[in-house]
């Protein structure tokens, strides 16, 4: 689950790690109010979507930049006004973009110079690692690309937590010395008990900031929570933007389905994320693209599968589906059941290709076969590859 950035830095008032104030407005009605809290004098608007690159974004209606100075308060409302309601499409958003909901006025700072500074979990390792760099302002990835060297990576035993010696590792990587050591000391160890007691998947700062004025400051905030510990922690799952989520995607949640949509045409329902991934593979190796990741786990029941077709449905992009089921725990002949009566029961029109394997298979595909003199788009697939091949040919043929 991601925050928007108001919401990070909220989180890291609260372990001390330095932020330039800001205000953030849902309306234009709050606009006032907010920037009543300011001085008058320079400030930065800023959109709040869950996407980076707004700065380098463009508004559908033709406005540039989703971050922007303002010299004064009225211009700083105007600008909110432009951006406010309107959709800003980002490198991160692709084309569809997304609806700026939210307004952040932030204080602007006098810098002197910018760094990279983030945590977040190495799975090669199962540690957090913090990843810095004195190339602040741009990608990690574009600084990885060109300048490697410039990349300090640390990784810190989860069983002893963030040491002095680490920090001063980092610090003296990028450069800080006298008091800008003391204040990277305060910063990163507030920003490594934000991510360990948070349970986060990525705590992110770029910039992170040297003033003029000798302050260390994160600029901007990024902040991603492990979704499965979200029941630790509901003060966290009370920031949760529903607005910024795919209502699919929301939609999955309830019936505990693991849905991500992407920009193919082929549907996939598949029992298991490994298995997922590898029929997404399959598709793309016979010509096809997925148009999701749907994962209906271990033990779904008829009502779940019924909801995954209707999920797979609302999408206007699907011209086919694939079920690609493995039983292990589950069994085949429940799926197909299931399958069974979510097609009766949607209408479907679409190319449907099943293939099952595993626990009582047999009795599967019976039931597959029953079903098929009533249900002409149902095709049963004899294996992985023979059942990617024939929905890719059939959306082909249906285009």
């Amino acid at each position: 689950m991601n925050i928007h950035e108001y919401q990070a830095k909220q989180l890291f008032a609260q372990y001390g790690v330095a932020a330039p104030k800001g205000c953030a407005a849902r309306s234009a009605a709050e606009f006032d109010t907010a920037l009543a809290t300011f001085p008058e004098g320079v400030i930065v608007v800023k959109s709040q979507i869950h996407a980076g690159g707004r700065g380098k974004g463009t508004f559908t209606n033709g406005y540039q930049g989703g971050v922007k100075v303002a010299k004064g308060k009225a211009e700083a409302r105007a600008i909110a006004e432009a951006m406010l309601g309107n959709t800003l499409v980002t490198k991160q958003t692709g084309p569809a973009g997304r609806k700026v909901q939210t307004i952040y006025f932030d204080t602007a700072s006098s810098i002197e110079k910018e760094y990279y500074l983030a945590i977040l979990l190495d799975r090669a390792t199962s540690r957090p690692v913090i990843v810095a760099s004195t190339e602040g302002g741009m990608s990690i990835e574009e600084v990885a690309a060109k300048t490697p060297e410039k990349i300090i990576k640390v990784r810190v035993d989860p069983a002893i937590g963030l040491q002095d010696y680490q920090k001063r590792q980092v610090a003296f990587a990028l450069g800080f010395n006298g008091d800008l050591l003391k204040q990277f000391g305060r910063l990163i160890t507030g920003l490594y008990n934000l991510f360990w007691e948070k349970d986060c998947s990525i705590v992110e700062i770029n910039p992170l900031a040297t003033t003029t004025e000798g302050q260390l400051i994160a600029l901007d905030a990024k902040v991603g929570f492990d979704d499965n510990a979200l029941f630790r922690h509901p003060e966290v799952a009370a920031l949760r933007d529903l607005n910024e989520e795919d209502p699919k995607e929301i939609a999955a949640h309830k019936f505990d389905l693991s849905y991500i949509a992407l920009d193919g045409d082929i549907a996939c329902l598949v029992n298991g994320a490994g298995l997922a991934m590898s029929t997404m593979d399959i598709i793309k190796h016979f010509g096809g693209e997925p148009a999701n990741f749907l994962d209906v786990g271990g033990s779904a029941s008829r009502e779940a599968v019924t909801e995954a077709f209707k999920i797979i449905l609302s999408d206007p992009n699907v011209r086919g589906i694939l079920v690609n089921i493995f039983g292990g725990i589950m069994d085949c002949d429940v799926i197909a059941q299931g399958i069974v009566a979510a097609v009766r029961d949607v209408g479907l029109k679409l190319p449907l290709v099943v293939r099952l394997e595993g626990n009582n298979v047999a009795n599967g595909k019976k039931t597959l076969a029953a079903a098929a003199a009533e249900l002409p788009t149902l095709i049963s697939g004899d294996s992985m590859a023979d059942a990617a091949q024939k929905i890719v040919e059939r959306v082909r043929l249906a285009a």
